[in-house]
């Protein structure tokens, strides 16, 4: 019996994997995805952080682009849809978590200023952390502000802003 074992090993005729062979395939696969999860999660984080950033971008541009026409920001969606309808503007903080929703806020900075001359605008991201813009008409530089807790949206004229500093 011992000898028919020394033969069949000698000759090669053995086929199939061994245990260890695919223990050890399978630690490498699983040490694949453990390096490979947490930066997909990183990533997507990030994707959706940009993506509540270009949100509050593409309202603020929609927001200079009616101040052109009438010299004071609006607080009326249906002035801005009109503008940028890919955006749903809304009065009350936080905007949605993980929308298309804009936070809009519309007030007056500064002494012998024009009425409705700053504008705040905030978006929250699927990730949970919210982006705020404030934009004072005449005054250079837009200011930016990232905040994680998003229950309470900063007032216009708010100074914890930076000025020209994107996220």
């Amino acid at each position: 019996m011992l000898q028919k074992l020394i033969e069949r090993r000698n000759t090669g005729n053995e086929e199939g994997f061994t245990l260890i062979e695919l223990m050890v395939v399978v630690l490498i696969i699983a040490i694949l995805i453990a390096i490979a999860i947490p930066t997909f999660l990183g990533a997507r984080e990030r994707a959706q952080n940009r993506s509540a950033q270009s949100n509050v971008r593409n309202a603020l541009t929609a927001e200079k682009t009616s101040y052109t026409d009438t010299q004071t920001y609006t607080a009326t969606s249906a002035t801005l849809t009109a503008i940028e309808p890919s955006l749903t503007y809304v009065n009350t903080a936080p905007p949605a978590k993980g929308t298309h929703e804009v936070y809009l806020a519309v007030g007056t900075v500064g002494v012998n200023a024009p009425a409705n001359n700053t504008v705040v605008i905030g978006a929250q991201s699927a990730s949970g952390k919210c982006y705020w813009m404030q934009d004072v008409a005449g005054n250079p530089g837009t200011k930016w502000n990232t905040s994680t807790d998003c229950t309470a949206a900063p007032a216009p004229g708010d100074g914890n802003y930076t000025l020209d500093s994107a996220p």
